[in-house]
């Protein structure tokens, strides 16, 4: 071949002179297929579970969307919200995945919602294997998302919860691109189930893509819950059945009272406001101190927030899962599919190579796992406060806590005044969401 040849193949074929780019794509193409197969393999188990082919030991948990779910979509199909039901605890979106089983009326409810969620499971999928593929991004969040809903059975597919984990990790995927299609799926996350305004903690708060973030999420917000109090009566009643809920029994309070039960504590475990809780003297107090400890974490994010240096590629991923994380273990309630909320936004921050807090998510799936001997394998152990089951919350809420303290602290330390972005010098790699000069900004948002 002569040099004229060599020049015009290099030329007409780009890859010819970057040896290393087929490899490297070979090797993507085959994470890819791993991934998918490892997806597969993992959901069929999961609906053969969720439906009933095969069962696990303790409660049935398609109960909840077979029962309550459907009971609740024929009150709303007829205009109105579940006014005199204090289970109904949800924002006013929450209608839509409740209603949306009855998409597909050639299904019976359970089933369709199984298959509704199950197309959400393999999007959100698709949506971070594609985010890992960008300059100073990676995969782990994909195996983070494949390991978390697997670990935690069929309880991830049968609830809406999953829908509400997909829509916080496409927020979080989304927002250093195109932040106004992140504040759009962040006020659509709050009105399903309020937790996903948490993922704001670490975002922006001046500059270009700061105000289309921000003026979206409240836009959006106003405009959908607007319409949701015009539409149907009954829109902001899961306000006053979730304010008064108490300690249910899988909750880090919880632990107390379960050992106090073997002291000859008097209370007893009621099904209350739609969950199993402690009732009896002292359970108030209890409920008062998670409460606290929420308002606690609160103020430590705002005091981060505003010691905090100049945002990240990663501050944003990672602040949202130590938000999302400390208020889920202080919570009054740990039921097992608040874990799928983890999963979700740590999915989303470990896409980015930068982030620190891989530790906390290894933690997270550990607990997940736990959870499924917990619930539903061992509950009646739980709610009887037996050794075995006052051992298995122990564990779990114990890796939480330890995940929270292990994620503020690489939080705290992950950056400071005038440290460079850590993706900084990787070539390509998309700018931080962080705040430039409005005159040389690009206006990127959409």
């Amino acid at each position: 071949m002569t040099s004229t040849d060599s020049q015009a193949d290099a030329t007409t074929n780009p890859a010819a002179d970057r040896p290393g780019r087929r490899p490297r794509a070979a090797r993507a193409a085959r994470s890819t297929v791993v991934a998918w197969t490892a997806w597969a393999a993992t959901r069929a188990l999961l609906l053969l579970y969720v439906l009933r082919v095969l069962t696990l030991p303790g409660p049935d948990v398609t109960t909840d969307v077979a029962v309550i779910y459907r009971g609740w979509a024929d009150v709303l199909a007829a205009g109105t919200f579940p006014l005199d039901d204090v289970t109904w605890q949800y924002p006013p979106a929450a209608a839509l995945p409740i209603l949306a089983p009855r998409l597909l009326p050639f299904l019976s409810y359970t089933t369709a919602f199984v298959a509704l969620l199950l197309a959400v499971d393999a999007a959100t999928l698709a949506l971070l294997l594609r985010a890992g593929r960008r300059p100073g991004h990676r995969r782990a969040g994909a195996w983070m998302w494949i390991a978390g809903v697997a670990l935690l059975g069929p309880t991830g597919y049968a609830r809406y919860d999953l829908l509400v984990a997909a829509v916080a990790a496409a927020a979080l995927l989304t927002a250093a691109h195109r932040p106004r299609t992140a504040g759009a799926l962040l006020a659509c996350g709050a009105l399903l189930k309020v937790w996903p305004v948490l993922l704001l903690v670490g975002a922006p708060l001046r500059g270009r893509r700061a105000r289309a973030l921000w003026g979206s999420a409240v836009g959006w917000g106003a405009g959908l819950l607007l319409v949701a109090v015009l539409a149907a009566p009954g829109a902001l009643a899961f306000v006053d059945f979730q304010r008064d809920r108490g300690t249910e029994v899988e909750s880090l309070g919880a632990l107390a009272l379960h050992l106090a039960r073997h002291a000859g504590w008097p209370g007893e475990v009621q099904l209350h406001y739609g969950s199993l809780e402690f009732l009896g003297p002292g359970v108030p107090l209890i409920s008062a101190l998670a409460l606290a400890l929420s308002g606690a974490a609160l103020a430590w994010l705002v005091r981060w927030r505003l010691r905090t240096g100049g945002p990240t590629p990663a501050t944003l991923g990672d602040a949202a899962f130590t938000a999302v994380l400390l208020f889920v273990t202080t919570s009054r309630v740990i039921s097992p599919q608040y874990l799928l909320w983890l999963v979700g936004t740590a999915a989303a921050g470990l896409t980015v190579r930068a982030s620190r807090q891989g530790p906390s998510a290894v933690l997270v799936l550990l607990a997940a796992a736990v959870t499924l001997l917990e619930f539903p394998a061992h509950f009646a152990d739980v709610v009887t406060s037996t050794p075995w089951g006052i051992a298995l919350l122990t564990v779990r809420n114990g890796l939480l806590v330890a995940a929270s303290l292990l994620a503020c602290h690489r939080l705290r330390t992950a950056d400071g005044p005038g440290r460079p972005a850590p993706d900084a010098g990787v070539p390509g790699a998309r700018p931080p969401l962080s705040p430039a000069p409005d005159a040389h900004t690009p206006a990127t948002s959409r």
